[in-house]
């Protein structure tokens, strides 16, 4: 029977052969792994690194310098709350601690039941409609504590 590691290996070659061609082929790579994935397994960065011929700082100053690369699989819905300025001046600070509150997590944590992952992100471009979120891809713009409650209720499910 084959290791769970010896498959992320394999699926990630796979990934990389496709890929390392290509110019500047670390960044889709990364991408593709996380599209695979839901995150870019640690153990595929040395992977990387030999694959394109650079060193693994590299590929690692690379991963980490990005915070949408995760290195750990995140629950069935993502909710990214907006802490730039903006929104913070429009209530957002609030609504982030009753995010954590309801949840019963910190950033970047996933609830025990695997339902929710909770993220800063820093402006999603909607400082026009702020407080601003994004859940699972989707942004939600002018979000309040009402709307908030709706969509813990909606991720919970």
């Amino acid at each position: 029977m084959q290791s769970a590691s010896t498959d992320i290996a394999e699926r990630a070659i796979g990934i990389i052969d496709q890929l390392k061609g290509k110019e500047g082929p670390l960044l889709p790579i990364l991408h593709e792994l996380q599209a695979e994935f839901g995150y870019v397994p640690r153990e595929t960065l040395p992977i990387i690194a030999g694959a394109l011929n650079i060193s693994r700082a590299e590929v690692h100053g690379v991963f980490t310098f990005y915070h949408d690369y995760r290195d750990h699989p995140t629950g069935r819905h993502v909710l990214k709350l907006c802490r730039a300025e903006s929104c913070q001046s429009m209530g957002g600070d609030a609504l982030a601690d009753r995010a954590r509150e309801l949840l019963g997590i910190d950033w970047h944590g996933t609830t025990p039941d695997g339902a929710v992952t909770l993220e800063p992100v820093y402006c999603l471009g909607l400082c026009a409609c702020s407080p601003s979120a994004m859940l699972d891809g989707e942004v939600i713009g002018r979000l309040d504590a009402e709307r908030l409650e709706e969509i813990m209720t909606e991720v919970r499910l």
